[in-house]
């Protein structure tokens, strides 16, 4: 059964579960003109959530396909592309929606409000609830830490992060942080294939990044291909996404800001690429 949100880590089912890794098998949907929906997977229970659900259709269909049963949905955020299937999901399934508990006057069909480290059981997999505010006052992530996932919604991108619609540059920025703190092999499932486009404007501010050149070309041959770029990971984008890289040297000189504060480089990349 599943445990929607518990707030006592320290549980012993939590403790018995603790070793379990990788466990997770996950469906990337590609809907609309550039969304992905994800179908998250915990093989031992049966149990399965969908991440974000812009259309219902294509995740009836393979749950049909696949003979699983829809658990649960997790919405990073109130946009529609992102929630414009839950309640027909809802509907035809009998699935619980969690999502942020401020965003409950947003979201359709909340079952359950969530909140910054809240943990979120899948079977035997647990998922943290972050709070990322930035791209909307309400954004939240959810990090399978044990099986190195993050659903990480539109607060960072491959190469990007999401523009500003609700919140500042100091909270996207913050945000970000928390994100840039998890482990380098953590995998990164973000909501759009916004990657090469965010390639060509992370090169217009760090042209002689090596690891970024070699990204792009491996990019562009993925999209020849019309092959997805997510994910990524963690590791990747410390390395070239410039809106984890407030700190280069090479990236503040090229945009005139080599002595400014950190949140005031990020916010200056932004306001660039709002404009890109």
């Amino acid at each position: 059964m599943l445990s929607l949100v518990c707030r006592n880590t320290s549980s012993l089912y939590v403790h018995l579960i603790a070793w379990v890794r990788k466990m997770l098998t996950i469906i990337q949907i590609p809907v609309l003109t550039d969304n992905y929906i994800y179908l998250v997977h915990e093989p031992l229970s049966g149990e399965t959530a969908v991440v974000d659900p812009a259309l219902a259709q294509p995740v009836l269909d393979i749950l049909n396909e696949k003979d699983w049963r829809l658990t649960c949905i997790l919405n990073t955020h109130h946009h529609w592309d992102h929630v414009g299937g839950n309640l027909e999901l809802k509907e035809k399934t009998g699935c619980k929606i969690i999502a942020a508990q401020s965003d409950r006057d947003r979201i359709p069909g909340i079952n359950a409000g969530v909140s910054e480290g809240d943990i979120i059981m899948l079977g035997a997999c647990r998922a943290r609830v972050i709070s990322t505010p930035g791209h909307t006052s309400g954004h939240i992530v959810y990090y399978f830490a044990e099986d190195e996932v993050l659903f990480c919604g539109d607060t960072l991108f491959a190469m990007g992060c999401g523009r500003l619609f609700e919140g500042t540059a100091e909270q996207m920025w913050s945000s970000l942080q928390k994100l840039k703190a998890l482990p380098a092999s953590t995998r990164i499932y973000c909501t759009h294939e916004y990657t090469q486009a965010n390639g060509r404007f992370a090169l217009s501010v760090e042209p002689d990044n090596p690891q970024l050149q070699q990204r792009m070309e491996v990019i562009n041959q993925l999209r020849e291909k019309h092959l997805p770029t997510v994910p990524s990971t963690i590791e990747q984008e410390l390395a070239t996404n410039p809106f984890l890289r407030e700190d280069s040297l090479a990236l503040r000189s090229v945009i005139n800001m080599t002595n400014s504060k950190s949140v005031e480089v990020f916010a200056e990349v932004r306001r660039l690429k709002d404009r890109f």
